[in-house]
C-alpha cells in the first residue's frame, strides 16, 4: 500500500493549524510541517499531532521553501496543503483508490473556495508522487506543473486524472483570514518581480491580474490578462480563468456584451463542470441586469444541476422567477434555499415579498419577522430597523 505524506511549510498559524491536522490525521501516514519562522504557538501544535517540523528561514519564495519540504519527506505519495485549508475526509477513499494505480503521477483536487468572490471552485495539482524531478516552481502561487511537464516529455507513460469530489476546503479568502495577513503585498510583491523575468507566462497573468482586480487596479489587470491570452501557450485551465477574470472585469465596468462573450469563452473551455460554476452564474447576473430574465433563469438552473447546494444560484435564481412573476416557483426556489441555509435573513425578507404579492398575508408576516430576527441575531441592526420601519410605514407591523 503506497505511504502518503503530508506536506507543509507554515509561520504563525497556531489559530488554525489544528484544524487542518486534525482533518488528515486519520488519512496520512507521516506529517511534515516546516516552520519559516514561528514566534507563536505553531511549533508546538504541530509536534502534538506528531509532525516532523523541521524549520527553515523565510526568503520570500514560496517554491524555495515548499521543495526544502519535501526533502523530508518519505512516503510514496504528497498531500500539500496550508494552514487555511482542510481535507474533505469524505474522499479519503477516492484518494487511497488512486495513489494506488502505478501509472498516476499526479491527482489534481477540487477546492472549495469559502468566501471566495470570484469563483468557488479551482483545481489544484496538490497530491502527487514522491519524484525526484516533480518539484516546485514561482515564487508565490508555487506549483509542481512546470516540473511535471517537463518530465511528462521524457516520461510520457505518467498519467495526470482529477478527482471530481471536492477534496479540500479552503478558507483563506474570508474577509477575516485576509485582514489577518499581509497577504495581497506580499503576492504583489513576489508575483511582480516574477513577471518582469516572464512577461508573457500566463499562469501568472491571470494570478497577478486577478489580485490587481481585487484591490482596484483594473487597467493593470486588463492587460494582464489580455497579455496572457496573447501568449498561446496557457493551458485550458488557465485559459478559463483569464476569460473569467475578463468577464468580471467587464462586467463591473457595465460593458455587458464584452462581459457575456468572455464568460462564455471561458464556460466553453474543456474543463470540469464545478470549475465553470461561476461564469454560469455570472453570466446570468449581467443576463439578469439586462432584463433577459429567460436566458438568467436557465443560467442559474445550470448551476444548480452542477452544484445543487449552491446557495448563490438559488438566490439568484428565485429573484428572476421573481421578475418574471413566476412566484410559486420562487417561493419553492427560496424555501429550498432556506432548508439549506436556515440563517440567511435576506432569502426569508424576500420570501415574505413574494407571499405578499401573492396575498398570503399569514405567511408574509411570519417571514417578514423571521428574516428581522435573523438579522438582528447576526447584529445587523441597520437592516433589521430598516425592514421593521419599511413594515410599519406599510401598515404591515405590529409590536
Amino acid at each position: 500500500m503506497a505511504k502518503l505524506s503530508l506536506c507543509m511549510i507554515v509561520k504563525n498559524e497556531e489559530v488554525i493549524l489544528s484544524k487542518c491536522l486534525e482533518s488528515v490525521q486519520n488519512v496520512v501516514d507521516e506529517m511534515v510541517v516546516m516552520d519559516t519562522g514561528s514566534t507563536d504557538k505553531t511549533v508546538e501544535i504541530a509536534q502534538k499531532f506528531g509532525a516532523i517540523v523541521p524549520t527553515f528561514p523565510w526568503g520570500d519564495d514560496f517554491a524555495e521553501a515548499r521543495n526544502e519540504a519535501l526533502k523530508y519527506v518519505t512516503g510514496d505519495w504528497v498531500l500539500v496543503l496550508d494552514a487555511d485549508e482542510v481535507l474533505n475526509q469524505k474522499v479519503t477513499p477516492q484518494i487511497k483508490e488512486a495513489i494506488a494505480k502505478e501509472e498516476n503521477l499526479v491527482v489534481n483536487l477540487v477546492r472549495h473556495e469559502i468566501g471566495s468572490s470570484q469563483s468557488p471552485y479551482s483545481l489544484v495539482s496538490r497530491l502527487f508522487r514522491k519524484h525526484p524531478e516533480v518539484n516546485f516552481s514561482r515564487p508565490y502561487h508555487a506549483i509542481i506543473d512546470d516540473s511535471v511537464g517537463q518530465l511528462l516529455k521524457k516520461e510520457s507513460h505518467w498519467k495526470i486524472v482529477d478527482l471530481p469530489a471536492i477534496s479540500v476546503f479552503h478558507y483563506g479568502y474570508t474577509p477575516g483570514a485576509i485582514a489577518s495577513l499581509n497577504k495581497y503585498n506580499r503576492a504583489q510583491a513576489a508575483m511582480e518581480s516574477f513577471i518582469k523575468e516572464h512577461p508573457n507566462d500566463p499562469y501568472t497573468c491571470s494570478k497577478l491580474g486577478a489580485l490587481y482586480a481585487q484591490i482596484g487596479k483594473e487597467k493593470q489587470a486588463v492587460k494582464l490578462f489580455k497579455q496572457g491570452l496573447k501568449s498561446n501557450k496557457a493551458d485550458t485551465h488557465v485559459l478559463y480563468e483569464l476569460h473569467y477574470h475578463l468577464g468580471n472585469l467587464y462586467a463591473k465596468q457595465e460593458e455587458t456584451g464584452k462581459a457575456i462573450k468572455h464568460y462564455q469563452k471561458a464556460i466553453d473551455q474543456p474543463v470540469m463542470a464545478p470549475l465553470k460554476l461561476g461564469s454560469h452564474n455570472n453570466i446570468g447576473v449581467v443576463l439578469q441586469t439586462m432584463g433577459d430574465y429567460k436566458n438568467a433563469a436557465q443560467a442559474y438552473e445550470t448551476t444548480l444541476k452542477i452544484d445543487p447546494t449552491f446557495i448563490t444560484g438559488y438566490y439568484n435564481f428565485a429573484m428572476t422567477l421573481t421578475a418574471m412573476g413566476r412566484l410559486e416557483d420562487a417561493v419553492a426556489i427560496y424555501e429550498k434555499l432556506i432548508s439549506l441555509s436556515p440563517h440567511y435573513a435576506a432569502a426569508y425578507q424576500n420570501l415574505a415579498v413574494v407571499f405578499f404579492k401573492l396575498n398570503k398575508l399569514p405567511e408574509s408576516s411570519k417571514a417578514f419577522k423571521k428574516a428581522i430576527s435573523l438579522y438582528e441575531e447576526q447584529n445587523n441592526q441597520v437592516s433589521a430597523n430598516n425592514l421593521r420601519n419599511s413594515l410599519k410605514e406599510l401598515g404591515l407591523w405590529e409590536e
